[in-house]
């Protein structure tokens, strides 16, 4: 109830304002009572659990990342099972838990990725030099994402030419270019592997690997990084990455190439499913073990 003022008599004047009146003059914002509608994306294990890949919510208020998360878990209480190891983005980024959520935002939930870690949630991608031009991308299934003139970040579906990719790291300028190539391994944890099936949130994965070339560059003394990532269906002995790092002396490079693979399997959003002879999994990180 609001104060009145004193009357002119030197009476006071008591009024009684009904609940209509005082919600009208009670200060607002439209976010204390309005909804919100999102997109949401599910992948890996997630879209699994909630047997969709896709769907359009309505979130009410408070407007932020934890309250929405929450009501995603309430709508599909299935995700619950994957603990506090569940990954949040909002609009191709990782979330914060106070990150404000606006109407058409498009929204994701994931696993961990393979190989990596929910600390990942706790930050944000950052910008990067948008006046580098692209390198050829003509086998890619997604344009690359340059941080340099010669660097490039490649999602494909097509078998990866190794060779191919280190040369377009290999400059005269440079003393050494350290190539790994990563492919599917028959054998994991006494089960047979028949083949790896490879599942990319494609735009923030190259979101992701633009950061990582970025920070690559800031670490290490090199000159170049390429990296090119198979989606799909992988067979025993195909490549799934390759990671080309050119540089003045091969220290740097080595170091930068074993930096590049563990940060990708830690940030960037790619799944790794591996059929065997008797079922099949999602190879979830270290941070679904919490």
């Amino acid at each position: 109830m609001f104060d009145p003022p004193a009357h002119a008599g030197g009476t006071d004047l008591i009024t009684c304002i009904d609940n209509s009146r005082l919600k009208s003059v009670l200060p607002t914002s439209p976010e204390m009572d309005s909804t919100i509608r999102v997109n949401v994306l599910f992948f890996g294990a997630a879209r699994d659990a909630t047997g969709t890949d896709e769907a359009q919510l309505t979130l009410n208020p408070p407007h932020d990342s934890h309250n929405a998360l929450e009501q995603v878990l309430n709508t599909y209480p299935a995700l619950r099972r994957f603990g506090k190891s569940l990954l949040f983005a909002v609009n191709q980024e990782y979330a914060r838990p106070d990150r404000e959520i606006s109407d058409g935002d498009e929204l994701a939930i994931f696993p961990p990725v393979s190989g990596g870690s929910e600390n990942k949630a706790q930050s944000q991608t950052a910008e990067t030099n948008e006046e580098s031009v692209a390198s050829n991308a003509e086998s890619a299934d997604v344009p690359s994402a340059p941080t340099s003139t010669r660097d490039f970040f490649e999602l494909t579906t097509d078998p990866i030419d190794i060779g191919a990719v280190a040369r377009r790291v290999t400059l005269p300028e440079c003393g050494a270019t350290v190539t790994l190539d990563g492919y599917a391994r028959e054998w994991t944890r006494g089960r047979r592997t028949l083949h790896l099936v490879y599942e990319a949130y494609a735009p923030m994965a190259l979101s992701e690997l633009r950061h990582l070339g970025t920070l690559v560059h800031e670490k290490f003394d090199i000159a170049h990084i390429g990296i090119v990532h198979r989606t799909g269906r992988v067979d025993i002995g195909e490549t799934s990455v390759v990671i080309a790092v050119s540089a003045p002396h091969r220290r740097a490079a080595f170091e930068a190439c074993e930096w590049a693979i563990r940060e990708l399997k830690r940030t960037v959003p790619i799944w790794k499913k591996e059929v065997f002879e008797y079922g099949e999994i999602w190879v979830e990180g270290e941070g679904s073990q919490r």
